[in-house]
């Protein structure tokens, strides 16, 4: 019998790895009351539940999602975060510690008013964890720049994607919201090893340097704790942090050495297969 296909938002988490998922359940914590919003098949949630220790409640619309999901809960709505009354739901819920929503929001028609709707449930000492994708990254103006927008299954151009934030649109998403951005991490991904290489290794050499000077062109998902904005802590400014380099010594290695002993055909088939994998994994 065939391996039952997966849901296609299922996926993997390597709990010590730099990915978006694996950020957000270490930003969660350990023994906490969590709200997860959009939680999909239960990717994330199965390891709050059983790495992190965490009572998770949460919000999915997807009946095949929610089967797949449910053991991983306390209790699991069914709601369609696009309806504005989807709050209503959990009107018996008490207050959480944390409300995580992870790659959710740029699904949403409204987005701002639904971060809004999910301050609600966040306790007086609780927070929110949200992951977002940067639309900066200089893969997607590498697909601009050859008139290639092409909608993927997967990915920053996941084709259920209908809102698009750079790192100056996320901090007002947060601000209007009346949070403050206490906390913030950035998954860094090389333009040559998203799902884009094939696009961005034919722009010329004199662009990719060109787009290289953007400090944010490596940023690929942001990953955020908010807190209310009458809530103790400082808040920070998300253009004010520092990008800082994946695994920057190894990766030098690899591709000396790849270019050393690979064809140019073989890098690329590489470079296509590996972004394929690393892309699933981080949204």
């Amino acid at each position: 019998m065939e391996d039952q296909a997966r849901h296609n938002y299922e996926y993997d988490v390597e709990l010590d790895g730099d990915t978006a998922p694996a950020r957000v359940v270490r930003m969660v914590g350990q023994n906490k009351r969590v709200l997860e919003v959009g939680a999909g098949p239960g990717s994330i949630t199965r390891h709050l539940h059983g790495h992190g220790g965490c009572a998770v409640t949460a919000v999915e619309l997807d009946a095949e999602a929610i089967k797949l999901l449910s053991p991983y809960c306390n209790k699991v709505y069914q709601a369609n975060l696009n309806d504005p009354d989807w709050p209503q739901l959990l009107s018996a819920e008490e207050g959480f510690d944390v409300v995580v929503a992870a790659d959710v929001l740029e699904h949403l028609y409204d987005p701002w008013a639904t971060l809004e709707l999910m301050t609600r449930f966040v306790n007086e000492d609780g927070c929110l964890i949200i992951s977002l994708p940067h639309v900066g990254h200089s893969s997607i103006a590498a697909c601009l720049l050859q008139e290639d927008f092409e909608y993927r299954d997967w990915g920053l151009l996941d084709r259920t994607h209908i809102r698009f934030f750079g790192i100056k649109n996320i901090q007002d998403l947060f601000e209007d919201a009346g949070l403050k951005i206490i906390s913030a991490e950035f998954v860094v991904v090389p333009p040559e090893d998203t799902e884009f290489s094939g696009v961005w290794e034919k722009l010329p050499a004199e662009v990719q340097n060109a787009l290289d000077t953007n400090r944010f062109g490596s940023v690929y998902q942001v990953v955020i704790k908010a807190v209310p904005e009458n809530a103790a802590g400082t808040g920070l400014q998300l253009s004010s942090l520092p990008v800082k380099a994946r695994n920057e010594n190894t990766n030098e290695k690899l591709t000396s050495l790849a270019r050393s002993h690979l064809s140019p055909a073989t890098r690329q088939k590489i470079r296509t297969l590996i972004s394929g994998i690393r892309s699933r994994l981080s949204t």
